[in-house]
């Protein structure tokens, strides 16, 4: 499945589903070869629609996977099907997959009194994980300026070789290629609000309302003044991605005679 965009960028969601990611970065890991995760949802495809420096760096991604119930069905309609695989889900088992390895980790993002909880909570649910360093950069975060050059430095001391980023789009992404290129040998991924649903800074929606594929409900109704028109613009732009669907699945088809 992929979006393509009029300045030739195109993201391209090459992980079918959480195991194949799982996989990949595990080999990665093994390797010694940096890499970009990025989850892409709704949102995303809006701002990707806007930001040409977004589109470039979420263009420049590993691996990217489907975070969000419509970009799946989209895949579906397109007739490519991908699994859902949250960012938020995929925290604790890429930790996990680190610390089969014994390589650190790193926290980049949100405040230091939740990445301190969030760490806390990971190293009680991955036995044997260890988090080299947490983060939390001022604010605005430039994600390619002298802040950024310093994170960057200190994840290179820390040894950390899997850094989690909670800084929000499109910074988290803009990051992640940044850091990637620097450093060669380290894995980024995006992970959004992962580390506060971790920390108990936030509340994810319970599991019937996932279940029901209602969570981005239960998120806006949680922050409306926040998340209510980024949804609202998320929507608007999805008969345009639902009929380019239609386009791919219409182009699969062997054509007759």
């Amino acid at each position: 499945m992929h979006f393509s965009f009029p300045d030739g960028n195109a993201v391209r969601i090459n992980c079918h589903d959480s195991a194949a990611l799982l996989a990949e970065v595990r080999q990665r890991l093994r390797d010694g070869r940096g890499f970009a995760i990025a989850t892409i949802n709704v949102d995303h495809l809006q701002r990707l629609a806007e930001e040409a420096e977004f589109r470039r760096a979420y263009a420049a991604h590993d691996l990217v996977c489907a975070d969000g119930n419509p970009i799946v069905w989209l895949s579906r309609i397109a007739g490519r099907p991908v699994a859902l695989a949250p960012g938020s889900d995929l925290v604790l088992p890429l930790a996990a997959e680190a610390a089969a390895q014994e390589l650190p980790v790193a926290l980049i993002g949100s405040s230091e009194a939740s990445l301190a909880l969030a760490a806390d909570s990971m190293r009680a649910r991955v036995p044997g994980l260890t988090v080299a360093l947490t983060h939390a950069p001022g604010f605005p975060f430039d994600p390619v300026g002298d802040e950024a050059a310093q994170i960057i430095s200190r994840i290179r001391e820390s040894g950390a070789r899997l850094c989690f980023l909670a800084l929000g789009a499109p910074r988290q992404e803009r990051f992640a290629i940044h850091a990637r290129d620097a450093l060669g040998n380290v894995g980024f991924t995006s992970i959004g609000a992962g580390l506060d649903f971790l920390s108990g800074h936030q509340r994810r929606a319970p599991q019937l309302v996932r279940q029901i594929k209602m969570e981005w409900a239960w998120r806006m109704l949680s922050n409306p003044r926040r998340l209510f028109m980024r949804y609202a613009k998320g929507f608007t732009i999805l008969p345009g991605h639902i009929r380019k669907a239609m386009a791919i699945r219409a182009g699969d088809r062997p054509r007759r005679g």
